[in-house]
């Protein structure tokens, strides 16, 4: 009863940190860490409705702070972090901000080519980076990176999104071994297809049973993401039929899983 107590009291005066915390799979993480009274503070670009994620996670009973920031802006993103280390005690950090899509390399603008590194890798990185030492100052701390299934393989047709994912798989299994002895589990979550808007659900259509066979509901993948943090896991995969498709793919030889994969990649193109 006293322990429980503590546990309490010190989620009373710590708050979990979200990126991208507005609207898709980081909106549903932000409620789904709300529902279990951890304070939070959400992260997201101006003019994606923050205040009214914040006002739900309220409502839930815990205290919500908001911060608009592009995070492909290297003085913003700092600016923040200043921000959040110099208020808060943070216990959790989920690096959610992430971006895709699907384009011919040497078609596409240069800017989103940047970008997807930017917020994919460097703002990941830099955000852990800075937040590190404040979660080492906790009694208990947990990060978590959202990466991808589409980390399993290079993807022609998503060149640059495949490789920063398996960029950010790779990161956060290093630092969570570097990390060991310390109060601080990092955790990295790879999700399947989730239809978390229009045009993603679109994209996800085109694919054929290819990106049908690992689709997962992003309230399902919310929950399971949290528990599984919270557990200290640190590889973190949703849905049994992930579980199956990961496998599957480690016994195909990887040309012919390259391919399998760029394929259901072209259709969202030529669809």
């Amino acid at each position: 009863m006293v322990e429980k107590i503590r546990k309490l009291m010190r989620k009373k005066s710590h708050y979990a940190l979200i990126t991208g915390g507005s609207q898709g799979f980081g909106k549903l993480l932000a409620l789904e860490l709300s529902k279990q009274h951890f304070n939070v503070i959400l992260v997201a670009l101006p003019g994606e409705n923050i205040e009214q994620t914040a006002a739900q996670c309220r409502h839930l009973g815990v205290d919500a702070e908001t911060y608009e920031a592009d995070l492909t802006n290297r003085d913003e993103l700092l600016k923040m972090t200043e921000w959040a280390n110099n208020k808060f005690n943070i216990n959790i950090l989920i690096n959610n901000a992430g971006t895709g899509g699907t384009q011919c390399f040497h078609k596409s603008d240069l800017r989103y080519i940047e970008n997807l590194i930017q917020i994919n890798v460097m703002a990941t990185s830099i955000i852990t980076h800075q937040l590190l030492p404040n979660l080492l100052r906790q009694d208990e701390s947990y990060i978590l990176n959202v990466s991808s299934m589409a980390s399993f393989s290079p993807i022609g047709f998503k060149t640059v999104y495949s490789a920063t994912k398996r960029y950010i798989q790779h990161f956060s299994r290093a630092l969570c071994q570097e990390l060991k002895g310390t109060s601080v589990f990092v955790s990295v979550v790879l999700p399947g297809p989730m239809k978390t808007n229009a045009e993603i659900t679109g994209r996800i259509e085109k694919q054929g049973l290819l990106g049908k066979i690992g689709l997962v509901t992003p309230e399902k993948a919310a929950k399971v993401s949290i528990r599984k943090m919270l557990k200290r896991k640190p590889y973190i995969i949703v849905g049994k039929r992930n579980y199956i498709n990961k496998f599957l793919l480690a016994l195909l030889p990887p040309q012919i899983k390259m391919q399998l994969m760029t394929n259901a990649a072209k259709r969202e193109i030529e669809g």
